[in-house]
């Protein structure tokens, strides 16, 4: 059995995607990186997508993480939203499957739930319990705190799997 788990969370988006970085060992749960990939929205879609596959390579060598965690596309404003978001997390989804780390999908509803305790939480109260939970006092954006919120769900979700062992 692992004692320890890096996990790099991503909240996918065609304009910015999150990113977070946490340690899980035993029953902590530490605090490494997080922040914002802003792609320029002036830019092609094939050119923001290439943007956001070289930011996540350099993002997965520096922080070497054991597993990505991504959040599941529940909802988008329009079909197009819908397509444009879908191919962010096909190049995330990619760009772990290229470096051989295994990437596990979460609904927001389940990251809601594990974070907060309610499936239907807002966005100021993921970032309140992301700050609480992590130890934090630093703002976050939302972007950031959805990607640790993704984090910290499959932190919790493996080290409940892995006491059935």
């Amino acid at each position: 059995m692992v004692d320890s788990l890096r996990i790099l969370g991503i909240d996918p988006g065609s304009r910015k995607t999150g990113y977070g970085l946490i340690e899980h060992s035993g029953n902590r749960t530490r605090y490494l990186a997080s922040g914002c990939i802003k792609l320029n929205v002036k830019e092609t879609l094939a050119e923001r997508l290439h943007q956001l596959s070289s930011e996540l390579d350099k993002l997965i060598e520096e922080f070497q993480p054991d597993c990505g965690a991504v959040e599941k596309i529940f909802f988008a404003k329009n079909a197009q939203s819908a397509l444009t978001l879908g191919h962010a997390r096909g190049v995330i989804l990619l760009k772990f499957s290229e470096r051989q780390l295994v990437v596990h999908e979460y609904q927001a509803l389940k990251v809601k739930q594990t974070v907060v305790g309610v499936g239907r939480a807002d966005k100021n109260q993921i970032q309140h319990m992301v700050k609480i939970l992590l130890n934090l006092q630093n703002k976050l954006q939302e972007d950031e705190a959805d990607a640790l919120a993704v984090a910290i769900t499959h932190a919790h979700l493996w080290l409940s799997q892995n006491q059935l062992l």
